[in-house]
């Protein structure tokens, strides 16, 4: 891990690219194996979005959240979800002082700039519903009093797909309100050697090791360096065929939604930016078809006892929509 100063990068550079590659360094010097999470999360970060990480018990979760909250430098907080868990636990309340005859506020975990919560489908519907105003109003309202939520807010949340005891299913509109879903899988052999090499090299090895690599002056210039990235009408069109497919598909009841497209949109501008561009080619919409959509999508009866997954009809409907030509991309062909 670097010992230096967050780093520091001159104000006419792109600077989503430069936070993309130190955040990616930084992070790779723990965990192996993660680069398209690491490269999602960089996206939601400088598209004020949040991202849902999936996968067995064991695969990194919960450290790559925690390491990317430590790489950021942003102020977050963790909460474990649990069935007993209550919204006021995540949120805040009204605290009475007996000795005064007043209420005290008392701010929930969710009053930070990061917030990883953790097997989140474990906490009830309730209380999953306390995260809804916050994701997406960037506000929560404790006793009829709504407080702004810090600039920038971001939830990481985490989920066990295997089991099935003592878990709640996230709702429709709670899965909308993720920029992404990113799925962890088990790693490959190599990777898992390169794993266990280097934590027997070093065993205190994890997101406490990790530094801070970007100043919030830095991640101002890289949202509004994203946000300005060139994407051509085509591209556009492209982009909402794509959406518009998942809703016309025969295996779908309900396709994505307008949030969807918003999202996707700022989704596929951030990509840019991180590689290098300062406009958006059709490949980012293809990376990004996956992890926008898959979440958002509700299958069809048949289609589900047919062994039909999400992922099925993404793959389907972007190989089914026509690419628009790569030469009149660019910004000079404005």
């Amino acid at each position: 891990m670097s010992e230096n100063e967050p780093i520091v990068d001159d104000a006419s550079t792109n600077a989503s690219a430069t936070i993309y590659d130190a955040l990616q360094t930084e992070i790779d010097d723990v965990l192996v194996g993660n680069d398209d999470a690491i490269e999602l999360l960089t996206i939601a970060l400088l598209t004020r979005g949040h991202l849902l990480l999936e996968g067995v018990p064991g695969v990194g979760k919960t450290t790559l959240a925690n390491s990317f909250a430590k790489a950021s430098g942003l102020e977050y907080n963790r909460i474990q979800m649990t069935p007993d868990i209550l919204p006021a636990d995540i949120t805040g309340t009204q605290m009475y002082r007996e000795h005064d005859g007043t209420f005290d506020l008392q701010r929930g975990p969710v009053f930070a700039n990061l917030v990883v919560a953790d097997e989140i489908n474990r906490a009830t519907p309730k209380t999953q519903s306390a995260l809804l105003e916050a994701m997406q109003e960037r506000r929560v309202t404790i006793s009829g009093d709504t407080l702004e939520l810090p600039i920038p807010f971001m939830v990481i949340a985490t989920q066990n797909p295997l089991e099935m005891e003592g878990v709640f299913e996230l709702p429709e509109a709670q899965l909308d309100r993720f920029q992404f879903k990113h799925r962890i899988d088990l790693p490959d052999e190599d990777a898992e050697r390169e794993l266990v090499d280097r934590f027997d090299d070093n065993p205190a090895l994890g997101p406490e090791t990790i530094d801070r690599v970007m100043t919030d002056e830095q991640l101002h210039r890289a949202r509004e360096y994203a946000s300005s990235v060139y994407v051509a009408p085509p591209l556009k069109e492209y982009l909402i065929d794509i959406v518009t497919a998942t809703r016309e598909h025969p295996d779908t009841v309900h396709g994505a939604s307008p949030r969807a497209t918003l999202v996707y949109l700022n989704g596929i501008k951030a990509s840019a930016a991180i590689h290098g561009r300062n406009y958006a080619i059709p490949d980012d919409v293809k990376a990004l078809a996956e992890p926008t959509l898959v979440h958002r999508l509700v299958l069809a009866t048949d289609a589900e006892l047919s062994d039909v997954s999400p992922d099925d009809v993404v793959t389907d409907v972007v190989e089914s929509v026509a690419v628009p030509s790569t030469d009149i991309l660019t910004p000079d062909e404005q």
